[in-house]
């Protein structure tokens, strides 16, 4: 039997932002190795436009949307023993749902947060930080003296990444679409911000580089950056793709990175990374750590009530948006 109704944000067919319904939902009380939780804030991202829009199939119709929130335990279901109710926890983590004023949520998939990190905060650093964390950690590890090219540099992983790549002692390229964005993620960490809308960004980073390219570029574009981007490279770089802003990157031929090279190239998903608890706890004590000494400052650029989801989504692929977006129940 449900134990309440929330409010919550249902997907029941794909589309643009009209599609996001928000409506009154039951919640039941929470499964064994479940924890139930009410949100202080939830994460805006990228992946839940693709739900939304059908390039990521939701697991079904009607749905819950979103992958991200934090707040504070109300309950736990038989089992779990590592939180408890009255606990403040966060999370990045299928399945879709967060849109949500309560939800549950497999208890393994849940990290406790400290005294000195806001749910406001948590909401605004999970997915995105996890995300910095893997490609700069795990995917490429980026080390003192490596040359890196951000997309998006302004956009919320792109201010983590700028940071974090700055504290490991690489030198950070990024692009921007405006002169603002581009003074933001210059205020973050980027050594060199190129407004891709007044320059080829290819060119400039060769010309930063003296012809040699970078090690590593992060493309979470896609189609638009896809060719521009293997060219910012040197021989042996790594291209990492982690999205598709501006749709999939059409298929290639991989002969075509011994052409360019010998690149290497991978499309990875932050939730392989952080497929056991194990991983995922090690990747967030390291994210929090970071946080809270400082090095990573996390901007929460816009607030948006929970009810206004859909224009949320439309500003943020309108590229309106800077840093993360969280939403308010």
């Amino acid at each position: 039997m449900p134990l309440s109704s929330c409010k919550a944000i249902i997907v029941s067919q794909y589309g643009g932002p009209e599609v996001l319904e928000y409506t009154d939902v039951d919640v039941p009380t929470p499964a064994p190795g479940e924890v139930q939780i009410r949100h202080g804030a939830i994460g805006l991202n990228f992946i839940d436009v693709y739900m939304r829009t059908g390039l990521y199939p939701l697991p079904q119709l009607p749905s819950g949307i979103g992958l991200e929130g934090a707040g504070e335990v109300i309950s736990v279901g038989d089992g779990v023993d590592s939180v408890k109710a009255g606990d403040r926890v966060a999370y990045a983590a299928p399945p879709p749902g967060a849109y949500a004023e309560i939800r549950n949520i497999a208890a393994e998939r849940v990290v406790k947060l400290p005294d000195g990190i806001s749910e406001r905060t948590a909401a605004a650093m999970m997915l995105q930080g996890l995300t910095a964390q893997y490609l700069l950690r795990q995917t490429y590890r980026v080390k003192s003296g490596d040359v890196i090219l951000m997309h998006a540099a302004a956009g919320g992983v792109g201010l983590l990444v700028c940071q974090w790549a700055k504290h490991l002692g690489a030198t950070v390229i990024g692009t921007a679409g405006s002169e603002a964005k581009a003074e933001l993620a210059r205020a973050h960490g980027c050594n060199h911000a190129i407004l891709y809308t007044q320059e080829n960004f290819k060119d400039r980073v060769l010309d930063l580089t003296d012809g040699r390219g970078v090690n590593v570029v992060y493309d979470s574009i896609g189609k638009d950056t896809f060719m521009d981007s293997l060219d910012s490279l040197r021989k042996l770089g790594t291209m990492v793709s982690f999205g598709n802003a501006s749709g999939p990157v059409p298929a290639f031929e991989p002969a075509l990175l011994a052409q360019k090279g010998s690149l290497f190239f991978t499309r990875p998903s932050l939730f392989d990374y952080a497929e056991t608890h194990e991983a995922l706890t090690h990747m967030a004590d390291e994210l929090i750590s970071l946080v809270t000494a400082g090095i990573l400052k996390i901007e929460a650029q816009q607030d948006y009530p929970l009810s206004e989801a859909a224009q949320a989504h439309t500003d943020l692929e309108a590229r309106k948006t800077t840093g993360s977006t969280v939403l308010l129940p």
